[in-house]
């Protein structure tokens, strides 16, 4: 019989560890993922840099306001808010919203309906999908032919989405508004990689194509992109904000999980579902165990471990219930040497931070071994 677990004091993320490669709005989405009890490796993967002194910029807006289109596509809300500002910048602000003031206007999802509105100016259609795609479909569907569509480029790619319009006849002008570039500092974006590496990070999370791909960019440029797709295959769950920020990382055969809102709040709670129940849970002297990244549930109660008690009890788990020789648990341990004096160091502290000293058992001169309970101890001894 379980002593009757206690009430969690912590979030469901608590004791997991999740990357944030995100630029643009990093600080919200980690303090999401704080808020529910995550520990969070920031890394901005890219910088945006506006491009309010663009020669480019400035060459599709002048050309917008000579030649007003019949048809422009709005895609981020920032973007948008840019090219405004821009505009407003070079004294040609009130003449483009003149000129936009009589154009069709397709915004990608709710926050450019809001940047658009707030310019005074109104939408004609939003996809209730929130997707390019369906921008794309309704363009097609109602036809393109001889159709002068500016597109608000948001530095993603967006695969096929200039070529179909203009297969359908369209002519396409682009509004680059602002780049992405690698960071100025690369130190954070190598210590997440080694994180990833090293498997102490449990999730990755990707809010920009961009962004994914730069990081494995970096991971190639080091020699470690084997290993990080390795990582990213089987132990860091790598988590997109949707479809297009996948692509990279599909590009190179990894599967990725992501919210059915392209949102920043249902990313963060799909890993409030899925790394809890990717966490392995055992019955353990009348105990339930919960091994997450850096932390163990006991009962429901969290119990912060140090990394080299993690790595022994990751170690103890694989087979549980079955001795673990010393030797093998000492090399189980980062940069521990040869002396198995620091298996018995690492343990006294681990079973110090757990509480339950009886979780894990002394089998004298054999080694060590998670005191499973009988009645678990079929089901796990394959393990």
């Amino acid at each position: 019989m379980y002593e009757e677990e206690q009430r969690p004091d912590h979030g469901p993320l608590a004791g997991f560890t999740v990357g944030v490669t995100a630029a643009r709005r990093a600080d919200e989405l980690g303090a999401l993922l704080q808020r529910r009890g995550a520990a969070v490796l920031h890394a901005p993967a890219l910088r945006i840099v506006p491009l309010a002194d663009d020669s480019e910029l400035l060459a599709a807006t002048k050309e917008i306001i000579e030649q007003v289109p019949d048809i422009v596509v709005a895609t981020t809300a920032i973007g948008f808010r840019g090219w405004v500002e821009a505009a407003d910048g070079w004294g040609l602000g009130e003449e483009l919203l003149s000129r936009l003031g009589g154009v069709r206007i397709l915004a990608r999802g709710p926050k450019v309906k809001g940047a658009v509105r707030a310019a005074g100016l109104t939408e004609e259609w939003s996809p209730s999908s929130e997707s390019m795609a369906e921008v794309l479909d309704r363009l097609l569907e109602e036809g393109v032919d001889g159709l002068r569509i500016a597109i608000q480029l948001h530095g993603e790619p967006l695969p096929g989405f200039v070529e179909a319009l203009r297969a359908g006849g369209a002519e396409v002008l682009g509004v680059p508004v602002y780049r992405w570039m690698p960071p100025e500092d690369i130190t954070p974006v190598d210590r997440l990689l080694d994180a990833t590496v090293g498997r102490s990070l449990d999730a990755v999370t990707f809010t920009s194509a961009p962004a994914a791909a730069s990081l494995l960019s970096r991971a190639e440029e080091r020699g470690l992109l084997d290993e990080v797709l390795a990582a990213l295959s089987h132990d860091v769950l790598p988590t997109c904000v949707g479809p297009v920020t996948a692509l990279p990382l599909q590009s190179r055969g990894i599967d990725t999980i992501q919210p059915e809102r392209f949102r920043l709040g249902p990313l963060v709670q799909l890993l409030c579902q899925e790394l809890p129940a990717r966490a392995r849970t055992f019955p353990v002297a009348g105990h339930r165990v919960e091994i997450r990244g850096h932390a163990v549930l006991v009962d429901g109660a969290l119990k912060p471990v140090p990394p080299a008690g993690m790595s022994l009890l990751r170690a103890l788990s694989h087979r549980p219930g079955w001795v673990v020789a010393r030797a093998d648990l000492l090399r189980a341990l980062p940069g521990s040497g040869r002396d198995e004096h620091a298996v018995e160091t690492a343990m006294a502290r681990l079973r110090t931070a757990l509480g339950t000293p009886k979780l894990i058992q002394t089998v004298v001169k054999r080694g060590y071994r998670l005191a499973l309970d009988p009645s678990a101890e079929t089901k796990y001894a394959d393990a």
